[in-house]
C-alpha cells in the first residue's frame, strides 16, 4: 500500500540521522545515504506486496520493537487473536530491533513508506509526531466511546494540541532490595534519602555494593535519574536550580562513598538487574520488566519491591516509562484505528499489558486486582498513576542528552556538580522546545 507523506524536509533526514554529522566525509554522507535509499526501497517491497492476503481480508502492518524471545511472543499471540476475530481485516506484526525502528520511521517519512500502526515510547512520540510519522486522530479518539485513559500516560500522546495515538502499555522506576541482605544487616526498607544513605553504608561490603543504578549516558541514564530529580523539586526545564543540584550532588556523594559502583556510567538497566541478581548488589532501582530476567537469573532469590526514596523534605516521585501506539500517516485509518482499539481496549489492552510486563494506562481498570496473587507487581502498579511523563517535547532526544551528558560529567569527574548543571540549563535553554 503506497503511503504519501504530505511534505517532506531535508531537516528530517538529519533528525533522524540518515545524513552524517559534523566532521564525515562526503563518502561517509553517500554511503549513508545510499544505504537509506536501500532500506527505503525494501521497506516499499515489503509493504506494497500485501495489501489484501489469501482470504481477501485488508492487510495491514504493525511495527514494533519488542524483542522475538521475550515480550514478542505475546505481541504475535495478541495479534493472531485479533486475526482469528476478524472477517474483514488482517494484522501483519513485524519486530525490529529499537534503534533499527525508529531509523525506518525516518526513512518512512522521507520514502513515504510507513507501517499502518506502529509503536514508540512514550517520551519520543512527540518527536516523531512533529516529523509527519503520525496520524492527528484527535476526531477519531473524541468520536469513540473509549475515553479512558490516565492523564499522564494519553497526555504523552499529544503534540501541539492533537492527539496522534494512544497509550499501550506503562511501567515505572521503584526500588528493588535483596530481603536476605536487607535483615542480616539490620536495615529497614529505606524510604527516604538519609535512610537509603544509611541503608548503603550497613550494605555495602567486599564485593557488594548497597545500590545498583543505571547511569549510562542514553535515555536509561535520564529515565534513572528523574525521579531523584523529580523528588527533589528540580526540573529537566531548571537544571541549573538549587534543587536540582541537590538531586545530583545526593547521587555523587553515594558515588565518591563507594556505595554505589563508578561502573555505572557503563551499565544499562539490564546489567544493574545482573548486579542485583548476582548479589553484587543489595538493592537496584529497576522497573517491572525486569521480573523475569531475575525469574531466570535468580529464581531462588528473596527480593521486594519498594518507592525509590524520596528526598527528606520532598516527596515520592517515580517516572513513567512504557510504550504508545499511533496509526502512521498515509495509513488505512479505518482498519488501524479498529486495531488500535482492540489491542489497547479495557477487555484486552490489560491482559496484553500484564503479559508483556507493562501496566495498563486504563483509568477504568483496577491494575491492583489484576496483579492481586504478586504483591511486588503491586507496588508498581500503585506507583503508576502518579508517575510523570517526560516532556512530552518534540526535542525529548536533545533534552534527554543535556539530562545524561550532565550525569556523565558529574559521575566520571569530568566536571563538577554546578558546572555540569549549569551547562545543561544552558544546553536546554537553547532548544525550540
Amino acid at each position: 500500500m503506497k503511503k504519501e507523506v504530505l511534505s517532506v524536509t531535508m531537516s528530517l533526514l538529519l533528525a533522524g540521522g540518515i545524513l552524517a554529522g559534523c566532521g564525515s566525509s562526503s563518502a561517509d554522507t553517500a554511503s549513508t545515504t545510499a544505504a537509506a535509499s536501500t532500506e527505503a526501497t525494501e521497506a516499499s517491497t515489503q509493504a506494497e506486496s500485501s495489501e489484501t492476503n489469501s482470504d481477501g481480508k485488508t492487510t495491514i502492518t504493525f511495527w514494533h520493537y519488542m524483542s522475538e524471545d521475550k515480550e514478542g511472543k505475546y505481541v504475535k499471540e495478541a495479534v493472531d487473536k485479533f486475526n482469528a476475530s476478524q472477517d474483514e481485516i488482517y494484522v501483519e506484526q513485524q519486530y525490529f530491533p529499537r534503534d533499527e525502528l525508529m531509523k525506518q520511521y525516518t526513512i518512512g517519512v522521507v520514502s513515504g513508506e510507513l507501517p499502518d500502526v506502529g509503536m514508540v515510547d512514550n517520551p519520543d512520540h512527540n518527536s516523531y509526531a512533529s516529523m509527519g510519522v503520525f496520524e492527528d486522530i484527535t476526531d477519531l479518539y473524541k468520536n469513540s466511546d473509549d475515553q479512558h485513559f490516565l492523564e499522564g500516560s494519553i497526555g504523552s500522546c499529544y503534540y501541539e494540541g492533537k492527539l496522534y495515538g494512544v497509550p499501550w502499555g506503562n511501567n515505572c522506576l521503584g526500588l528493588f532490595y535483596n530481603k536476605d541482605l536487607l535483615d542480616a544487616a539490620g536495615v529497614e526498607v529505606p524510604t527516604t534519602w538519609s535512610e537509603l544513605e544509611d541503608a548503603c553504608a550497613k550494605l555495602t561490603t567486599k564485593g557488594v555494593y548497597g545500590l545498583a543504578i543505571s547511569a549510562i549516558g542514553n535515555e536509561e541514564g535520564t529515565f534513572q535519574y528523574m525521579p531523584w530529580l523529580l523528588s527533589a523539586g528540580g526540573s529537566v526545564y531548571d537544571m541549573g536550580s538549587d534543587a536540582s543540584k541537590k538531586s545530583m550532588s545526593y547521587l555523587k556523594e553515594l558515588l565518591d562513598k563507594g556505595y554505589i559502583s563508578k561502573e555505572c556510567v557503563n551499565w544499562t538497566q539490564a546489567d544493574a538487574e545482573k548486579q542485583f541478581a548476582s548479589g553484587q548488589a543489595a538493592m537496584m532501582i529497576n522497573g517491572p520488566w525486569q521480573f523475569s530476567g531475575l525469574a531466570d537469573d535468580a529464581p531462588d532469590l528473596k527480593y521486594g519491591v519498594a518507592q525509590v526514596p524520596k528526598a527528606d523534605e520532598g516527596d515520592y516521585a517515580s517516572i513513567l516509562g512504557g510504550e504508545n501506539i499511533g496509526i502512521c500517516t498515509g495509513a488505512n485509518v479505518d482498519a488501524a484505528w479498529k486495531f488500535v482499539q482492540w489491542i489497547t481496549g479495557k477487555e484486552e489492552g490489560p491482559d496484553i499489558c500484564k503479559n508483556i510486563g507493562r501496566l495498563s494506562p486504563r483509568d477504568d481498570v483496577d491494575t491492583t486486582t489484576i496483579y492481586a496473587d504478586d504483591p511486588n507487581w503491586q507496588v508498581f502498579a500503585k506507583i503508576m498513576p502518579n508517575a510523570q511523563s517526560r516532556g512530552p517535547s518534540p526535542v525529548w532526544p536533545e533534552l534527554s542528552k543535556a539530562v545524561y551528558t550532565a550525569q556523565q560529567e558529574v559521575f566520571t569527574g569530568q566536571k563538577d556538580v554546578d558546572t555540569a548543571m549549569n551547562d545543561a540549563a544552558k544546553t536546554i535553554a537553547s532548544l525550540d522546545k
